[in-house]
């Protein structure tokens, strides 16, 4: 009895501790040594209801200039350093992050794209963690009640729903990726890195808490970023694809092509046989396709004779396959289970126009 007594306080007692060391510790938990935690929420990398995506202090939200198109989902992006560690910029490629950086995406849709304030529905969350050996992928799937993501690798399906832009009802089985899959586009020369951290990607100005400011001159004040220097990089962005204002079609669509291509079709990515680099850096006409025979035929060529055929874009295999959804054909091979109908119309005024 006296047994049965003990042992009941001491289990409330360890209810107790663990209780309180939980609410103390609303700080940032992050440790590459040990393992990772299976729920979201442990990390403390958003504070109050974690699916505000309100950001704790030390985790600087960002975005992207031309984002990558994931079936017209909504990101929210985030970066986190160890206290007293910085990147190293650097002007052409992704920065080098320090050990224990955290790179923090979001995959969300409103219900209504029309009216944000209505809410929406956060399916995933993909962190990239830098440890001494390189980067790791994560993935964590939110569950229905918005409460919490759990840690997954083996990927999986999510059937959405929301009112796009338009007013129209849009639905797809959403794809989230398993931990293998994230090395298809994230390999250069075999090395697993990221993506979207570069200078020409972020050099824009974002609205945080305390007013708007420049990405990068934001990094570098909150000591997240050294070796920038604004007077060097003023012209170092990409288009914004969408925006007539920011640059001409053939800008904005080859920024529209770098990111959402480019990370395997380059030099050093895992298309690299294929002769089609998508870097805007890549001056040869016939990296970008144009009047460029692909190096397999077959169905994934449509029986079209060039990549890009100038003037005729439905005579061009680029857009054909980005107009499809066989496995077989279409590109992106992955990332998508929808057209990107509004990228198309892009890409083929791009071709149209070419002389």
């Amino acid at each position: 009895m006296k047994r049965s007594i003990l042992l009941a306080v001491f289990g409330f007692l360890a209810i107790i501790t663990f209780h309180q060391c939980k609410v103390k510790n609303n700080s940032v938990t992050v440790d590459v040594t040990k393992a990772y935690f299976e729920q979201l929420s442990m990390y403390h990398f958003f504070k109050g209801n974690i699916s505000d995506l309100l950001p704790n202090d030390g985790v600087l939200p960002y975005d992207l200039i031309t984002p990558l198109f994931t079936d017209y989902a909504e990101k929210s992006r985030f970066v986190w350093m160890p206290k007293g560690s910085s990147a190293k910029f650097n002007k052409d490629e992704v920065f080098d992050f320090p050990v224990g950086t955290v790179l923090i995406k979001n995959f969300y849709y409103p219900f209504d794209f029309r009216d944000p304030s209505k809410g929406k529905r956060i399916l995933e969350t993909r962190l990239l963690i830098r440890k001494e050996k390189g980067w790791d992928a994560l993935d964590y799937v939110w569950n229905d009640e918005q409460t919490d993501a759990q840690l997954e690798v083996v990927g999986g399906n999510k059937m959405v729903k929301w009112i796009d832009k338009n007013g129209q009802p849009q639905q797809t089985n959403y794809s989230i990726p398993n931990k293998n899959q994230c090395k298809n586009c994230h390999n250069f020369n075999d090395v697993f890195t990221p993506i979207g951290p570069k200078a020409r990607y972020l050099n824009h100005d974002f609205l945080y808490s305390d007013g708007a400011i420049n990405q990068l001159e934001k990094w570098t004040t909150s000591g997240y970023l050294t070796g920038y220097k604004k007077e060097e990089n003023t012209q170092n962005k990409i288009a914004k694809w969408d925006d007539p204002n920011s640059g001409t079609v053939e800008e904005r669509a080859k920024a529209y092509l770098e990111v959402n291509c480019a990370h395997c079709h380059r030099k050093e990515g895992s298309a690299n046989t294929s002769g089609l680099y998508l870097l805007i850096s890549d001056k040869n006409p016939e990296s970008w396709g144009i009047m460029k025979s692909p190096v397999a035929a077959g169905q994934g060529s449509g029986n079209y004779l060039y990549d890009v055929f100038p003037g005729k874009p439905d005579e061009s295999i680029l857009p054909f396959r980005m107009a499809s959804l066989d496995p077989a054909i279409m590109m992106p091979e992955m990332g998508r289970t929808m057209v990107h109908q509004e990228a198309i119309v892009l890409i083929k005024q791009w071709i149209e126009e070419m002389k």
